[in-house]
């Protein structure tokens, strides 16, 4: 089997096992599951320890009100009965309010905390130093960890604006979050070794050979940052000899001063 060491940019994600046969399309596709799964783990295990200290979420016309203004508007949390955590609740307010306050027990709280650390453990960065490679089951698994958690701790489930079950249900919302710019989606993925990429009509081999005991190391990134990527290691600087490379020749082609040659016609 093929040894991927999977980087975007300088930091290394993870290590993949593959075929010499396999397609470019079919791998940029697995490689790319995998990253964007692993994102999802993390986002899930970043509001974790929230939920464990502060309950549910509250619904998004709420959150970040203060207790009188909520009342002024005369606003209620419906969720805030249904979704009891089990062996009951232990109020810790929410300073910044986003969430209701009604917190598991310790029990059930170190529970989701366990569970948090699991299942980062098992998609961590830090099986690359263990020589441990990650596959989709793996993070599938992570995510059935969590999923498992959640349902212990809160059997009636999770508020549906909840962030944790949006994402444990594929729900979730990334617009404008920082958290998106991580993403590559599938179609806008390519896979870089050697400083070539790898064209999605070929294979692994025609660019590796043969040899099923290769380790090599390939960067995974968009496709409008691949781009640039490529711009930034060429050494060829005759751009900016062009005439769309002069700031000034907009200015000149709007004054009319274009095409002017001096001395005697």
């Amino acid at each position: 089997m093929v040894q991927l060491h999977i980087k975007r940019g300088d930091e290394s994600q993870f290590l993949f096992t593959t075929t010499v046969d396999v397609s470019v399309e079919t791998l940029i596709q697995q490689v790319a599951q995998i990253y964007n799964g692993r994102l999802k783990v993390d986002r899930i295990c970043s509001e974790m320890p929230e939920l464990a200290d502060h309950g549910t979420t509250l619904p998004p016309n709420m959150q970040g009100l203060t207790d009188d203004q909520i009342t002024d508007l005369r606003l209620k949390d419906e969720w805030e009965d249904k979704c009891i955590p089990s062996g009951g609740a232990e109020f810790k307010k929410d300073d910044i309010g986003r969430r209701n306050g009604r917190a598991p027990n310790k029990k059930m709280k170190e529970l989701l905390k366990k569970t948090m650390e699991e299942a980062k453990a098992l998609i961590s960065k830090k099986q690359v130093q263990a020589n441990v490679c990650v596959t989709m089951d793996m993070v599938k698994a992570a995510l059935d960890q969590l999923r498992g958690a959640v349902m212990i701790v809160y059997p009636m489930g999770l508020p549906p604006h909840d962030p944790i079950r949006m994402e444990l249900e594929n729900q979730e919302d990334l617009s404008g979050t920082q958290a998106s710019l991580k993403v590559i989606p599938e179609e806008e993925g390519q896979l870089w070794w050697a400083a070539k990429e790898m064209q999605r009509g070929k294979k692994l081999q025609d660019y590796i050979g043969k040899n099923d005991k290769t380790k090599i190391v390939v960067k995974i990134q968009k496709v409008s940052v691949a781009l640039i990527s490529k711009l930034d290691e060429t050494d060829d600087d005759s751009y900016l000899q062009s005439e769309w490379a002069d700031r000034q020749a907009l200015k000149r082609q709007f004054q009319g001063l274009t095409n002017i040659k001096w001395g005697p016609r």
